[in-house]
């Protein structure tokens, strides 16, 4: 057993939003085990809906674009983050972002730091975003990148406000029939934050936790263990429906799937992409 610190227990509250006692009678019960305390603190249904509401986002914009390729059409999206959304509107740090999303196209980037070695006008990315620093007076750096390929690439950016630049990107990679509704895909990553295509792409571990966590809370409400199981599929399609794209009710069209929205065209959908500004480093935790 794992023991159950001071730093852990901050650990947990910060991730969970949940009390000081509520924790620490979760990480007892899990002998310490941070994931799977977190399991019991959802399944009790005492994690905050507030999770981090004080926690300060990163400001910045995001620079993408699409080019052809041998094989179709490549889609690339880099986040750089500014301290402020002061500096992150003004016209010299778009054109900067666009500069430092040439960089990756040029360079054929896979990653954010296959990108900060690439080669700059005068020495790598990293060293420009440096020199960047120092020009508009505030910690600047390279936040989330995403790439994918595909018969068609397309991408949707997304303003929170006019006068701000993209906050949120979305990229979906199609063959040539599914271009045909790959816009209104788009739209839809861009919207409901879909984090898988298929329910197949879903990790085994994701989808046991989730199971673990619907059959512990069904059998808290008191349900008969009898039905148990069959709760627990449904709560699992739930879980489907909200985080795998083609599973997800057309925004536009509750009445049918994103992924019938794709067979009514022929086509389909095979890969996807979405950033959102200051939600890196969440997403990570």
């Amino acid at each position: 057993m794992a023991a159950i610190t001071a730093a852990l227990i901050k650990q947990v509250r910060e991730d969970t939003g949940a009390g000081m006692m509520d924790v620490k009678k979760a990480l007892t019960e899990a002998e310490g085990d941070v994931a799977r305390a977190k399991e019991i603190i959802r399944a009790k249904g005492i994690q905050a809906a507030g999770k981090r509401e004080g926690r300060k986002a990163q400001e910045g914009t995001i620079a993408s674009k699409v080019v052809e390729t041998a094989n179709g059409e490549t889609g690339y999206a880099v986040e750089l983050n500014s301290e402020t959304d002061f500096v992150a509107k003004t016209p010299k740090f778009v054109e900067f972002a666009d500069t430092v999303l040439g960089y990756a196209v040029a360079a054929d980037a896979n990653s954010a730091d296959e990108l900060l070695e690439a080669k700059a006008e005068d020495g790598t990315v990293k060293v420009a975003i440096e020199e960047a620093a120092a020009l508009f007076g505030e910690h600047v750096k390279v936040g989330q990148f995403a790439k994918i390929s595909g018969e068609h690439v397309e991408i949707y950016a997304h303003k929170k406000s006019a006068e701000m630049p993209p906050s949120i990107v979305a990229m979906i990679a199609t063959d040539k029939a599914g271009a045909a509704v790959a816009h209104e895909a788009a739209l839809q990553i861009s919207a409901m934050g879909a984090k898988w295509l298929t329910r197949e792409d879903v990790p085994a571990d994701v989808v046991e936790s989730e199971r673990r966590v619907a059959t512990e809370k069904s059998l808290a409400e008191g349900k008969p263990e009898k039905i148990v199981p069959k709760i627990v599929e449904g709560r699992l399609n739930a879980f489907y429906k909200e985080v795998v794209l083609l599973e997800q009710p057309f925004v536009k069209d509750p009445s049918k799937t994103v992924g019938k929205l794709f067979e009514e065209v022929g086509g389909k959908a095979t890969a996807f992409a979405r950033i959102e500004v200051g939600k890196g480093e969440e997403d990570a935790e």
